[in-house]
C-alpha cells in the first residue's frame, strides 16, 4: 500500500517503522522539512517542504503556538496537493500531529486512513501543570486557560484519525477518553542487542583519560540540560555527593538548548545558572571530577552508559526518555525519580531506587547505597536489563507491535 509519513524531523520516531515497512513491500514516502532536496532513505522516498517568509502580525500571545503550527500545516498541505496533483495518493498517513504538519491532510485525501503519533497531550492540573513550584507562572490561573488553547492542534486532528500510538502507557493516559480508546499503547524500541553491557569496555573522550569499569563513574543524561529533566535537582545534589564520594567522577551530557518549559532568564543557560549556583559549594579539585560531555555521538552515549556505575534519571511528569531506557539496557543500576512516566518502567528496589524528585539528601543517599553495594547493583542492573528484553526489545516486541498497529488501522472501520 502507499503509505505517507509526515514529520518535520523525519524519520524522528518513525526511524525503525518507516524502513520496515518499506522492506516488506509498501511504498513509503515522507514529507518534512529535514531535507533541502529529494532524496531516497533505507527504501523511503524523502521529500522537502519549506515554509513560506511570513511579514510579522499581531498575535495574541495564547495564539502563537496555534499561529505556528498553522503555518506549517499549510506548508504541508501545499506540498501535498502537489503530490496530488501529480497522481499521489496515499492509502495511509502516518503522522506525528505536534508541529501542525498533518492538519489539512484529511480535506486533501479523504479516503485515506490516518494513524497519528500520540505523544502527549497537555493537562492543565496538578502534577502535569505546576510541578515545580519554582518555576510557577507569574498568574498561575492563566495556565490553565492557555494550555486548552496549545490542544486545540491536538483536536484539529482527532476528527481525521482512525487510530494513534504511543510510546507509553502514561502518555496515551493524557489523552481526553474519546480518543484514548483509539490509542494503542506501543513503544519505539531498544535495540537491547547494542544497548548492552560490555564489562570490558573503555571509554576514551578527547580531552579525558581512559575510563573503564574500574573508575567509579555516576552519569547524568538530559538531551538539554534543563529543569524539566531534573537538572537543577541533581547540581544541588552534586556538592554533597562529592562530598561523600571522594573518588567518584560525574559525568553529565547535555546540550544548552531548551527542549521543555521556558527560557531561562537573562540570556543564560540552565546549564549556567545551577552550575553557578553551587559552584562556592564545590572546591576546584572536585570540579575537576565533574566532566558536562556535551553531546556526543551515539556510540559514546552507549559506552558512557556501559562504564557507569550508577545511572540518574529525574523527569517532571512527562515524556519518558529513551535514555533511561537504553541505560536499563546496558544494565546499569538506576536512580530515578517517583514521577508516574518513571514508574511505568522502574519499581523501586527491584529494578532501580525511585527517590521524590525534589528530595537531594535522599538521591544523595540512594546514589552513595548503591555505590558501595555491588551485589545490589548487579541485582537491580540484571532486572532493568530483562525488562527491557522482555518488554521493550525493538526487533522481537515493539517493531512488531508497531506494525501490527499500522495493519490493523486499515481492518478496522473508519473513525466516525
Amino acid at each position: 500500500m502507499n503509505i505517507l509519513f509526515i514529520h518535520q524531523n523525519f524519520p524522528g520516531q518513525f526511524k525503525h517503522l518507516a524502513p520496515a515497512l518499506a522492506a516488506r513491500g509498501d511504498t513509503c514516502t515522507a514529507l518534512t522539512l529535514k531535507v533541502k532536496e529529494p532524496a531516497v532513505w533505507k527504501g523511503v522516498r524523502v521529500l522537502p517542504y519549506t515554509l513560506p517568509a511570513r511579514p510579522g502580525q499581531n498575535v495574541h500571545p495564547w495564539l502563537v503556538d496555534l499561529d505556528t503550527k498553522v503555518t506549517r500545516g499549510e506548508a504541508c498541505w501545499r506540498a501535498a496537493r502537489a503530490l496530488a496533483q501529480q497522481g499521489y495518493e496515499p492509502d495511509l498517513i502516518l503522522a506525528h500531529p505536534g508541529w501542525g504538519e498533518s492538519m489539512f491532510l484529511g480535506d486533501l485525501w479523504p479516503n485515506a486512513r490516518v494513524g497519528l503519533y500520540c505523544e502527549l497531550y497537555h493537562e492543565a492540573e496538578y502534577p502535569h501543570l505546576d510541578f515545580d513550584p519554582e518555576f510557577r507562572a507569574a498568574e498561575p490561573e492563566v495556565q490553565p486557560l492557555r494550555i486548552r488553547l496549545k490542544n486545540l492542534n491536538n483536536h484539529l486532528h482527532f476528527p481525521q484519525a482512525d487510530a494513534g500510538l504511543s510510546p507509553t502507557a502514561f502518555q496515551a493516559d493524557t489523552f481526553p477518553p474519546e480518543f484514548r480508546r483509539r490509542i494503542t499503547v506501543a513503544h519505539d524500541g531498544i535495540d537491547t542487542a547494542w544497548s548492552a553491557p560490555d564489562p570490558d569496555v573503555t571509554l576514551q573522550l578527547k580531552g579525558f583519560a581512559p575510563y573503564t569499569r574500574d573508575t567509579e563513574i555516576i552519569t547524568f543524561i538530559n538531551r538539554n540540560l534543563e529543569p524539566y529533566r531534573g537538572y537543577h535537582v541533581f547540581m544541588r545534589a552534586l556538592p554533597d555527593l562529592l562530598r561523600q564520594r571522594p573518588n567518584a567522577r560525574v559525568m553529565i551530557i547535555g546540550g544548552n538548548e531548551v527542549s521543555y518549559g521556558s527560557a531561562p532568564p537573562n540570556g543564560k543557560t540552565w546549564k549556567q545558572i545551577f552550575r553557578e549556583e553551587v559552584a562556592d559549594r564545590i572546591s576546584p579539585e572536585d570540579w575537576r571530577r565533574v566532566h558536562f560531555i556535551g553531546r556526543i555521538p551515539h556510540d559514546d552515549f552507549t559506552r558512557v552508559l556501559q562504564i557507569s556505575r550508577v545511572h540518574v534519571y529525574l523527569t517532571y511528569p512527562f515524556v519518558l526518555s529513551w535514555s533511561l531506557l537504553e541505560a536499563m539496557s546496558c544494565g546499569a543500576a538506576i536512580v530515578a525519580s517517583d514521577t508516574a512516566p518513571v514508574r511505568e518502567v522502574v519499581t523501586h528496589d527491584q529494578t532501580g531506587r525511585l527517590v521524590d524528585f525534589f528530595d537531594r539528601a535522599a538521591l544523595v543517599r540512594e546514589l552513595c547505597d548503591l555505590l558501595e553495594d555491588a551485589d545490589a547493583r548487579a541485582r537491580l542492573g540484571a532486572a532493568a536489563r530483562r525488562l527491557m528484553i522482555d518488554e521493550y526489545d525493538l526487533q522481537q516486541t515493539c517493531l512488531p507491535r508497531q506494525i501490527a498497529w499500522v495493519d490493523g488501522i486499515m481492518k478496522t472501520p473508519r473513525a466516525s
